[in-house]
């Protein structure tokens, strides 16, 4: 049983930044891949960043490349999505994720666990 606690997201202008956070159980941690994943209003749930376990490799959506930066602090069972020059197609709920079937989480369906999910909504 693994549970993820996601905080951090709210209302933000285009242009600003939040950091979310989800902050995982248990003392495997530092055994999965995690990834954060968002979810429009109709449309499909889609990739944004992964992470190995160690955080020696990690992967971006072209669309986020270069304004998010995924993180983790395995000693805080923690990682972290900063998001910078948010724009209105941003607005999603996000999602983290964590996985032990694959080094980097980049697909939804190899997560075994999901947390409850926190909105973003940018503001033009």
């Amino acid at each position: 049983q693994v549970q993820l606690v996601e905080s951090g997201g709210g209302l933000v202008q285009a242009g600003g930044s939040l950091r979310l956070s989800c902050a995982a159980s248990g003392r495997t941690f530092s055994n999965y891949a995690m990834g954060w994943f968002r979810q429009a209003p109709g449309k499909e749930r889609e990739f944004v960043a992964g992470i190995s376990a160690s955080g020696s490799s990690t992967l971006y959506s072209d669309f986020v490349k270069g304004r998010f930066t995924i993180s983790r602090d395995n000693a805080k069972n923690t990682v972290y999505l900063q998001m910078n020059s948010l724009k209105p197609e941003d607005t999603a709920v996000y999602y983290c994720a964590a996985s032990n079937r694959i080094q980097v989480l980049t697909t939804s369906s190899l997560a075994g666990y999901w947390g409850q999910g926190t909105q973003v909504t940018v503001s033009s």
